[in-house]
């Protein structure tokens, strides 16, 4: 069972949101704060914000380069489906796993404004605003248009598996599809644009938030022992030099 309630998230003195559950309609009272992905090793802070500081991009910079570099291998046998059902639950060892609500619902409520929960639920979100971290665009949506906000694999599936996740068991690939870490609410035209690229094919419009995405990319990758190509290495050590 989920465990959500009334739930306060601070950082330092600072009270970033806070949520109250009245009958299954819960709403975030206040904009959760995007953090720079330095500072949110785990991915359980919402959004994704600049790096901004010399040294911060410095330590992007050295944490990049930690990166083992491979060619792309091939995409034969790949589905969504070999990483286990879509948004389960039931990936073991990853943050939010097995507290009854799907992976995709946890993320909305992560980065969501004003998330509004279907009655009688503490999962299913029905209603957000969304500050799009890879377009700038503010997304007011609600579940009839359920596309229109897609939760994005930073490092995406189609890759993982091209760069070594075909040989892994199923058990990793769960967990690096459900890994709060790997996923960001996006978009969902920037998320279809993004497909299964790596970063020397696609970047984020919005290029204050280059550099983060790049760090996040390696973390996960770092995070699985999953190697990148030389080009994509290249193109994330250049943004954030």
């Amino acid at each position: 069972m989920s465990t959500r309630g009334v739930v306060t998230v601070m950082l330092g003195a600072a009270v970033l949101f806070s949520l109250s559950t009245h009958g299954g309609d819960t709403r975030a009272r206040a904009a959760p704060a995007r953090v720079a992905p330095l500072d949110n090793p785990d991915g359980l802070r919402p959004g994704l914000a600049p790096v901004r500081s010399a040294g911060d991009r410095g330590a992007a910079v050295r944490l990049i380069g930690k990166l083992r570099v491979r060619p792309m291998g091939s995409k034969a046998g790949y589905g969504r489906t070999r990483f286990g059902e879509n948004w389960a639950d039931t990936a073991k060892g990853v943050p939010y796993a097995r507290n009854g609500c799907g992976t995709r619902d946890d993320l909305l409520a992560r980065d969501g404004e004003d998330v509004r929960y279907r009655r009688g639920s503490e999962c299913v979100v029905v209603s957000m605003r969304l500050r799009d971290p890879y377009t700038g665009r503010t997304v007011r949506w609600t579940k009839k248009r359920s596309d229109e906000i897609q939760v994005d694999h930073v490092v995406p599936l189609s890759y993982e598996w091209r760069m070594g996740a075909s040989r892994w068991p199923l058990s990793k690939r769960k967990r690096i599809a459900n890994d709060p870490l790997n996923l960001l609410p996006v978009y969902g035209d920037a998320n279809e644009a993004k497909g299964g690229s790596g970063p020397a094919s696609w970047l984020p419009p919005v290029r204050g938030v280059r550099c983060a995405y790049v760090v996040r990319f390696a973390q996960v990758a770092l995070k699985y022992n999953l190697p990148v190509t030389r080009a994509d290495k290249n193109v994330m050590l250049a943004q954030c030099r």
